[in-house]
């Protein structure tokens, strides 16, 4: 087993303890033959398998959100809760679930993403990723399925009620975002579009491009991250692909927060 080393990201952590070999589930090196849909892939931004355990999160552009604990080891990204310390002196934002952003996204691009979670509970609200925090989110549940939500989760514009969220399985998915639309697809799974004016803005706070929490109290592996900035011009068969997806009416899921 390889030794667990902490970057320049993180503070050494007693306890950050493997958790590979305890949950069952597919190989994170599972290929992902995935192919973009929407975007023509231009440079590559960023691309890891996190083979290398001295890998620097922090200056490849990763952001830990709220304190949360990350480090690459045993050829994954692995996150955990914050410290109780930490979350005894928080009263929001404590680090109940583990939380990362990856900042080197640029407006539009590609996202080639390996992602399990396990241990933990879910909420109402993880666990999930998103592209650009309160931007587009893709939630995982164990009963609904699979949610799109966009502009701050009020909207739900689409969803796979029978992709049910398994703790501790491999997800393997790409996810696209050029302009005001947004494309993810899930090998062996749904593919969810949205289409939405928010999608151009920029995120309003948190982090911006691929995110991640994990399930509360729990853990998030990542692996096989490819991220390419993307070309002006879509894939010639894009306008064709976008009229076969499902007509889906959005719905409204809460009280947008800035229109109190």
């Amino acid at each position: 087993m390889k030794r667990s080393i902490y970057n320049h990201l993180l503070l050494p952590v007693a306890g950050l303890i493997l958790s590979s070999c305890l949950v069952l589930g597919e190989e994170s090196g599972a290929e992902n033959s995935l192919k973009p849909l929407m975007t023509q892939p231009d440079q590559v931004l960023y691309q890891s398998d996190f083979s290398d355990d001295q890998e620097n999160l922090k200056k490849a552009g990763w952001v830990q959100r709220q304190a949360t604990r990350w480090a690459v080891t045993d050829g994954k990204l692995l996150g955990i809760e914050s410290t109780e310390e930490n979350q005894a002196t928080k009263k929001h934002h404590r680090g109940l679930e583990a939380r990362l952003s990856a900042n080197m996204c640029p407006a539009e691009y590609s996202c080639r993403f390996s992602i399990r979670f396990f241990e933990g509970e879910a909420t109402t609200i993880v666990p999930f990723v998103e592209f650009g925090h309160h931007i587009v989110r893709a939630r995982f549940d164990a009963e609904a399925g699979m949610s799109l939500l966009v502009d701050y989760e009020t909207l739900k514009v689409a969803e796979a009620a029978d992709y049910k969220w398994q703790p501790g399985k491999w997800y393997h998915a790409l996810a696209e975002l050029k302009g005001d639309e947004f494309v993810i697809q899930f090998k062996d799974g749904p593919t969810l579009y949205a289409r939405h004016e928010m999608l151009r803005e920029p995120a309003p706070s948190g982090g911006t491009g691929f995110g991640v929490a994990g399930p509360r109290h729990g853990k998030v592996e990542i692996n096989n991250v490819v991220i390419h900035s993307v070309k002006a011009q879509e894939q010639a068969s894009w306008a064709k692909r976008r009229k076969q997806f499902p007509k889906y009416e959005p719905v409204i899921v809460r009280e947008h927060p800035k229109k109190k």
